[in-house]
């Protein structure tokens, strides 16, 4: 304890001093919570922690010489600078990791519990009491009930959401939301280190024991302001209760340890703190040449390889394929999401939970939790594959994928990988409407760290499915609805494809048409059009949005001189904007004409049949604009 408030204090002067960049948040006068609630797990247990988690880190074992060194942004530090103050992790003993997004942690914690249970580890979350009015919170716990998984959800209820006093915040109290969830709840004086050591200890053994989860809510205090120089204009003295520090020294007096010994550990923790603060600012700054290092795990190699000649299937059939190879090959892969175990709403995944019925499992309707069930468990070292329904639902639970999947990897400076797949589907031309129909790649490609596929071939689907679960980095293989009875050979089951390779999937010489999902499919009957008008188009299959094969298309471009990019997507700010950008950049001198793209209006995709067939970009639309652009050949 007297490290962490130590520790946390000299935190607060260098950033005062300018030696801390960014924001910070100290935990002092929550010491007795961070090192009661760890003071009996393993090394393999698991924590997530919050903006606010220095206290928490050091006391699952970070030394402070790391934690100094990251918040300083060294290279030396826990995450080599790239996570700062509220992102602090180290998978290695346990720490998945501070987090900057109030609850985001709670989700990846139930999803990192989902796989220790075989191993009888615990994860414990820790959450401040503005954290239970999120959806994370919510579908976090749910989950972890209606699995019985091994977490301990630890509250710490300071009295602030982060400018507002609780009670303006929450009108139920915190035992009541776990009345909800049918979850065993203990509150505990969270400045008495004695007393939530008491409450943890046994709420551990529960869960260990195979009792399902635990919420603990810790009554404590926040010293200092929400964040380093918030005026706290909003709290007065008599917001302080009994200081940890004072209550754990005056209990050890009391106990019959000597005042000398305690002061020893003071000036024994003066010295180790001392020394790691000089350890942190005599450390290097990172390498400015590393600067774009961690963003993505090393691909693994994947040699190209035919298909075969297999029974002709649909491509539905072919995705069910394989994902059973996947299973059958691999134990660490599982498959999780909103009636997965019943086939999905398009029957790809059925039979599979006959055959797995601990590795195909239903989730409630809770997307954030689902991402974040495939975030925790891919870091503890598992391969998730979870399913987002429709791709349209990606704002229920973007930040799991955004602001965790995406970036973790980076943020702890390469010491995460989170191998986990998002299978997700749209598809205009159904009378979906607005909000199923979205072709939404490009918000994901705007993420980095993410890996974004959209195959067409439907041996495609087969090979890049089989990629993405071997691969090392979070990948969204989107499909297309509409491709779900297109028929094709069945891959043999070793069939891979590589990520980020496109394909010509028609060789010409008079213009490139870059595609990919449905697209390439008009854009193939397109140029058979076009051959018999005398225009020899080329047509260029992406599959992979990110990482985008730019070598491909370029090469294509300079045999061809014109370029005609074709998506479902929206035109404006799109995919095709890029591709645009890439022609006129690195591919300038080999235009002969200007790029023209083919896409959506920037409108929502609408309902009625006679405006939808308005808005999608048909054969006609490609075959018109691919004539404008060879008309002076």
């Amino acid at each position: 304890m007297r490290l962490i408030r130590v520790t946390e204090e000299r935190v607060a002067v260098l950033y005062a001093q300018g030696q801390v960049p960014g924001f910070v948040h100290t935990s002092v006068g929550q010491e007795a919570v961070a090192v009661g609630a760890l003071f009996r797990v393993r090394p393999t247990d698991v924590i997530t922690s919050t903006h606010r988690g220095h206290g928490h880190v050091l006391a699952k074992g970070l030394p402070p010489e790391r934690m100094f060194a990251e918040l300083m942004g060294k290279d030396a530090g826990a995450n080599r600078g790239r996570g700062g103050s509220m992102h602090v992790a180290d998978p290695e003993l346990g720490i998945f990791g501070a987090n900057g997004i109030v609850g985001a942690g709670l989700p990846i914690a139930t999803g990192a519990a989902y796989a220790l249970r075989p191993r009888g580890d615990v994860a414990i979350a820790f959450f401040g009491d503005g954290a239970v009015s999120t959806g994370a919170f919510h579908e976090s716990l749910n989950l972890a009930a209606l699995w019985q998984l091994p977490v301990v959800y630890v509250c710490e209820n300071n009295g602030f959401s982060e400018f507002s006093r609780t009670g303006d915040q929450h009108p139920v109290p915190v035992a009541q939301r776990a009345v909800a969830y049918g979850m065993p709840f203990q509150q505990v004086d969270g400045n008495d280190v004695e007393a939530v050591d008491a409450v943890m200890d046994a709420a551990l053994a529960a869960v260990r024991s195979g009792g399902g989860p635990r919420l603990v809510e810790a009554v404590t205090l926040r010293v200092r302001g929400h964040y380093e120089g918030d005026p706290q204009r909003y709290r007065g003295a008599a917001d302080l209760p009994a200081d940890p520090l004072v209550v754990a020294r005056e209990r050890l007096l009391a106990s019959g340890v000597p005042r000398p010994e305690i002061d020893e550990i003071d000036d024994e923790i003066a010295r180790v703190v001392a020394s790691a603060e000089k350890f942190a600012v005599d450390a290097p700054e990172p390498d400015p040449a590393t600067a774009r290092e961690f963003v993505t795990a090393p691909r693994r190699f994947v040699a190209v390889t035919d298909p075969g000649a297999g029974t002709p299937v649909s491509t539905s059939r072919i995705i069910r394929q394989a994902l059973s190879d996947a299973l059958t090959d691999d134990p660490t892969v599982f498959l999780a999401g909103i009636d997965v175990a019943g086939g999905n709403v398009f029957g790809l995944t059925r039979g599979l939970a006959e055959q797995w019925p601990d590795r195909v499992l239903d989730t409630p309707i809770a997307e954030t939790a689902i991402m974040g069930l495939g975030v925790g468990a891919a870091m503890a070292g598992l391969r998730p594959v979870v399913e987002l329904m429709y791709l349209d639902f990606l704002g229920v639970c973007l930040d799991q994928l955004m602001n965790q999947a995406a970036k973790l990897r980076f943020m702890t400076g390469g010491a995460v990988t989170v191998p986990m797949v998002v299978r997700t589907q749209f598809g205009s031309g159904r009378s979906s409407g607005s909000q199923h129909s979205q072709s939404l790649e490009a918000l994901l490609a705007h993420l980095p760290g993410l890996t974004v596929v959209m195959p067409s071939d439907p041996a495609d689907h087969y090979g890049l499915l089989r990629s993405a679960i071997d691969d090392d980095n979070p990948v969204v293989f989107i499909e297309n609805r509409l491709i779900y009875e297109r028929k094709g050979p069945l891959p043999a089951r070793g069939y891979r494809v590589p990520l980020g390779s496109a394909r010509v999937v028609r060789p010409g010489t008079d213009l490139t048409i870059v595609s990919w999902s449905r697209m390439v499919h008009l854009s193939l009957a397109a140029a058979a059009q076009l051959a018999s008008e005398g225009v020899d188009a080329e047509v260029v299959d992406l599959r992979t949005i990110t990482p985008l094969d730019r070598d491909a298309v370029l090469r294509s471009l300079a045999r061809t001189n014109r370029l005609l990019i074709v998506h479902e997507a929206v035109t404006d700010f799109g995919v095709g904007a890029e591709l645009a950008a890439l022609a006129v950049n690195e591919g300038f001198w080999s235009l002969d004409a200007p790029v023209r793209r083919v896409g959506a209006p920037a409108t929502p995709a609408p309902y009625a049949p006679a405006l939808e067939r308005t808005w999608i970009p048909t054969e006609n639309d490609i075959i018109r604009a691919a004539r404008e652009l060879t008309a002076d050949r």
